[in-house]
């Protein structure tokens, strides 16, 4: 499979369009402050009254309402949460959008699952970075970048020299993504992985496996603080290892009675029922049944926040004692503050 780096894009392409990007959350604002320190004429559209106004004029850039914003516009970033991309769409862009716009994602969930469905003289394409919004700015600014996969669903340009795939890579690059690495992807490999990785492994499976081991411990007998450290605080000690060189760096950095233990135990943890479970997970999400029981829980929302099955389950971590106790830990490791990757003053 091919990489591409930034001696493969063309960052004038971009240069030379109006871009807004819809939304200020996560990707937003890195989007956002990415693309215009890197030479892009960017505005950011935001509903009338959105908190998030008053932090993207902060930042300096344009700011105005979605509708106005796309009327313009070469291309449009919709970086507004999953739930509330369509019922955007069909009713503050798709009429004010303009003949031969570019609709651009950073998650293909609502093309592929067909909750937006553009007219055929709009092009459809997606650069998607392979980490947080926060990560894909600090990055940015430190001179690296998040690798990031791009996809092109519809090219309907017509009339220039470049493609869609062009302004793929174009974008990737003003957003830093060339710096780390690009790969060609599809919407529904794009979709169906993401939606696996987060739910089986990085948050649900993680997070899960966490808060197991916290309270085997702390049944156990043992004091919360230790039960932390052990199984909170020091996984990113070894997700940095891993994230460097794989699991035979991580592995030549532990202990040898580490290691030992990693072949011994981890099958014992992971076992071919957790496989097959994993399965069942992908299968729900090929189905688009993930989907609709996600989008079902939004509408019940009346501000917008999450639905029932969302908020009870915020409520419920609120309230575990690995909370509590890790915020009182980490209050006292004062440097932990100094570089916040998530400033909710500012993004």
């Amino acid at each position: 499979m091919k990489i591409y780096y930034d001696e493969d894009a063309n960052l004038e392409i971009i240069k030379n369009l109006k871009v807004t990007i819809v939304g200020y959350g996560s990707q937003g604002h890195a989007h956002a402050n990415n693309l215009r320190d890197s030479g892009v004429d960017v505005t950011v559209g935001l509903r009338e009254g959105s908190s998030s106004w008053k932090k993207a004029e902060s930042s300096g850039l344009k700011v105005s309402k979605v509708e106005d914003s796309v009327k313009d516009s070469d291309l449009v970033m919709i970086l507004a949460p999953d739930e509330f991309q369509s019922d955007l769409y069909t009713k503050k862009i798709e009429e004010n959008l303009k003949k031969g716009a570019i609709l651009a994602f950073a998650h293909g969930f609502n093309i592929h699952f067909k909750k937006i469905n553009p007219s055929s003289d709009v092009s459809i394409i997606m650069i998607a970075p392979k980490g947080p919004g926060h990560t894909v700015r600090s990055t940015y600014l430190s001179g690296g970048g998040v690798p990031s996969l791009i996809a092109v669903y519809k090219d309907a340009i017509t009339g220039k020299d470049y493609n869609a795939k062009d302004v793929c890579l174009s974008y990737a690059k003003a957003n830093g993504g060339t710096r780390a690495g690009v790969l060609e992807t599809s919407f529904r490999e794009e979709t169906e992985t993401d939606l696996f990785g987060e739910q089986a492994v990085l948050c649900g499976g993680m997070t899960a496996l966490i808060k197991a081991g916290y309270e085997t411990l702390v049944e156990a007998g043992y004091s919360r603080e230790m039960a932390y450290f052990e199984c909170l605080h020091e996984t990113k000690l070894i997700v940095d290892l891993l994230h460097e060189g794989g699991i035979s760096n991580m592995h030549y950095s532990i202990s040898n009675t580490a290691e030992f233990g990693d072949y011994a135990t981890g099958p014992r943890i992971i076992t071919d029922e957790t496989k097959k479970e994993m399965k069942r997970v992908l299968e729900d999400i090929q189905s688009g049944a993930f989907a609709d029981r996600f989008l079902d829980d939004s509408r019940q929302s009346n501000d917008g926040s999450g639905g029932p099955f969302l908020k009870d389950n915020r409520e419920k971590i609120k309230e575990h004692s690995i909370e509590s106790v890790g915020k009182e830990l980490r209050s006292k490791m004062k440097f932990l503050s100094e570089k916040k990757l998530v400033d909710k003053e500012k993004n």
